[in-house]
């Protein structure tokens, strides 16, 4: 399970540190991906494969499924973790979420997020503001069972 923030700078090589505590669940390897909003996914190698086994076994008419396998499939990047802990991020995964120099790795629970800092304070902050409302509509829900 990953959680929690850390803040790391991208070297001149456009790489950024992965979180000690998090590196033995990611020794395998790593796909990135571009997220829904201005992040880089990271995923584990074993959620890539449940998200992929997921996201194509819907019902989805021929032209759909196509059209999901090329934005997620055609944007992912298959990375290893080198000796000090780090990744490279490629340059569309950068350029897509404005990532400059200032970083914040952030837990998903199942997956990881990096996020530009100064774009991370703006979701976090929108996040915080949703999430309690977001949990009183799943207990309400919840109760009405």
């Amino acid at each position: 399970m990953f959680y929690g923030e850390y803040s790391y700078k991208i070297d001149e090589k456009g790489r950024v540190a992965i979180p000690p505590r998090f590196r033995r669940e990611l020794k395998d390897g790593v796909i990135l991906s571009p997220g829904t909003e201005k992040c880089i996914n990271v995923y584990p190698l074993s959620e890539w494969r449940k998200l992929a086994t997921s996201l194509t076994s819907d019902p989805l008419t021929p032209s759909k499924m196509r059209r999901l396998k090329r934005a997620i499939f055609a944007t992912a990047f298959n990375v290893a973790i080198d000796g000090q802990g780090r990744v490279a991020l490629p340059i569309p995964l950068r350029e897509h979420a404005e990532i400059q120099e200032d970083v914040v790795v952030t837990g998903a629970n199942n997956y990881l997020e990096i996020w530009d800092q100064a774009l991370w304070e703006e979701e976090k902050t929108v996040s915080l503001e949703q999430a309690w409302q977001i949990i009183e509509s799943l207990e309400r829900r919840d109760e009405s069972k």
